[in-house]
């Protein structure tokens, strides 16, 4: 570990200790009327892309259960703009700087801006935030939700500890009577960019200049930070046994523009996270470790094989369409490409081709 990851982690631990308890205690609310409901804060302050995606979940419970109300969000960087561009239900965006201690004015701006606002709800999109629960306590509004996993929801959603599914489980069972008991446990909404036709079509000329027209077309993220990055000869054992099989193998580079295949097979590269979304949205898999892009594959609804080496998939895990978890620590890449065959015998869909 860098010190400075040394030092981010000892202030990370810190901050936590003085704000985990904030909120503790405070139980549902049933006296909240849907129409009364106008504005609303939804607190997520994270920069990282996957962080970003999985509140897109909480964003669809609230358009559904509060349909006229505005949603400001309070963010970390400046990815949140692009990435909820389709939510025409978002009004504002308080975005605090990623680096902080560089752009400290910036940072403190961005609270005191929060403080003068004033909303009928503001909701912790992540219990384990310090700063999202510090944010909720700060942040003037009548009702208020830390995003706490309450023991009910513990017992009728077994999956309650992922990511994006918990604040949506907390926020039913928060409203308690306003959205009916239920609703708690009746699935969540899956990650979605609300990608436009135009962008799918865009995305389907860009695949085009790069994959054959045969299909089915599979995508590949071969990075990842850290632990969580699989070694150049595992990807190069599982890149062997896909060509064996697929004649449409297309990589999706990081912004660093690298590969751990040695750019073996095609690959497609852009700074836009809607692009590359969209790309991604018209191949037929992808497959990739645990990264913000593989949570923007989910999010372009394309069926996701999640590489996992030591995050937790019930936590962080691709879900719907399909999407899949592997646990690296016991699969093969043989395993792996039984797993591709499987999902691709139950979701390939005709209007996914890329050809005329």
């Amino acid at each position: 570990m860098g010190f400075t990851n040394w030092i981010n982690a000892i202030r990370q631990s810190v901050v936590w200790s003085l704000t985990r308890h904030i909120g503790a205690g405070r139980g549902s609310s049933n006296t909240i009327a849907r129409t009364e409901v106008r504005r609303i804060l939804v607190t997520r302050p994270n920069h990282r892309l996957g962080n970003l995606l999985l509140i897109t979940p909480l964003l669809q419970e609230i358009e559904r259960t509060f349909p006229f109300a505005r949603v400001d969000l309070f963010v970390k960087g400046t990815l949140a703009r692009r990435l909820f561009a389709q939510y025409r239900s978002i009004d504002t965006i308080i975005s605090l700087p990623s680096r902080p201690f560089i752009h400290l004015l910036q940072y403190i701006l961005g609270w005191i801006r929060l403080l003068f606002r004033r909303y009928d709800l503001v909701i912790n999109a992540a219990y384990h935030s310090s700063s999202g629960r510090l944010s909720t306590l700060l942040a003037r509004a009548r009702f208020k939700t830390y995003g706490d996993v309450q023991e009910e929801i513990k017992v009728l959603c077994t999956d309650y500890r992922h990511n994006a599914k918990h604040p949506v489980y907390s926020l039913r069972a928060y409203l308690g009577s306003a959205t009916g008991v239920s609703r708690i446990s009746s699935p969540a909404p899956l990650l979605d960019l609300r990608l436009t036709k135009t962008e799918l079509e865009r995305g389907r000329r860009l695949l085009r200049t790069v994959a054959p027209v045969t299909r089915p077309v599979i995508s590949l993220f071969t990075y990842a930070t850290g632990e969580k990055c699989l070694s150049r000869e595992w990807w190069k054992e599982l890149l062997i046994l896909l060509q064996k099989r697929y004649d449409s193998i297309v990589e999706i580079l990081p912004v660093d523009n690298v590969s751990r295949v040695d750019f073996a097979v095609p690959s497609f590269y852009s700074r836009d996270v809607r692009e590359i979304a969209a790309v991604i949205a018209n191949t037929d898999v992808f497959i990739g470790a645990d990264s913000g892009i593989m949570h923007l594959a989910s999010a372009a609804q394309t069926p996701a094989m999640g590489l996992f080496i030591i995050t937790n998939p019930d936590v962080f895990g691709p879900y719907g369409n399909g999407s899949v978890s592997i646990d690296m620590n016991r699969a093969t890449p043989g395993d792996c490409i039984e797993v591709v065959d499987s999902i691709l015998r139950l979701t390939v869909r005709p209007h996914k081709a890329i050809g005329h």
